[in-house]
């Protein structure tokens, strides 16, 4: 048996290593769904740290001799995705006994794929939403995180198309999850 990373909630100095990760991690895996144009724009647009779902304790790192290998979290708060561009009603609350919470920024680095790393995340997600009171999670999936997602047990809501800055459009995947 192997080294097995320590999952812990994230802090403020993690984000430069959370920052490289997620960098690293789309252009590592990204270019097994997309083409060099949506990598490119992907690794530019999506990988930069929330510092809200830190803030609020909601995000998790999986950390290996001080490297952080894996990351994600969910938040309670109204934005579903990096990326999506600023909105004024990004930061309300969500009502958990109406709506329901999102799950945000899943990365791992390539050499850690497949090892239950994104499974763990997802759990403690699930877990923590729940004691807060909401009933389901929801997502936006990235090509390379659907299998994840569906093994876990989301279940597709629809396919959509995820529109970056740059004019770039990605493949994307709505997805929710119970909680009940």
């Amino acid at each position: 048996m192997g080294v097995v990373p320590v999952q812990r909630r994230a802090a403020r100095s993690d984000v430069p290593s959370i920052a490289a990760l997620m960098r690293r991690s789309v252009l590592e895996l990204f270019p097994r769904f997309h083409d060099e144009r949506e990598t490119a724009s992907a690794a530019r647009y999506l990988t930069e740290p929330d510092l809200a779902l830190i803030e609020d304790g909601t995000y998790f790192v999986h950390e290996v001799g001080g490297d952080v290998v894996a990351c994600g979290g969910w938040s309670k708060r109204d934005k579903l995705y990096t990326g999506s561009g600023d909105r004024p009603e990004d930061g309300r609350l969500l009502d958990p006994a109406t709506e329901p919470a999102r799950v945000r920024a899943m990365f791992v680095r390539d050499d850690w794929t497949r090892r239950g790393l994104g499974r763990a995340t997802l759990a403690a997600c699930a877990r923590d939403a729940k004691a807060a009171g909401f009933r389901s999670l929801v997502l936006m999936a990235t090509l390379p995180g659907v299998p994840l997602y569906r093994s876990f047990g989301f279940r597709e809501v629809h396919r959509t198309s995820v529109p970056l800055p740059d004019g770039v459009t990605l493949a994307g995947v709505e997805m929710a999850y119970p909680l009940d």
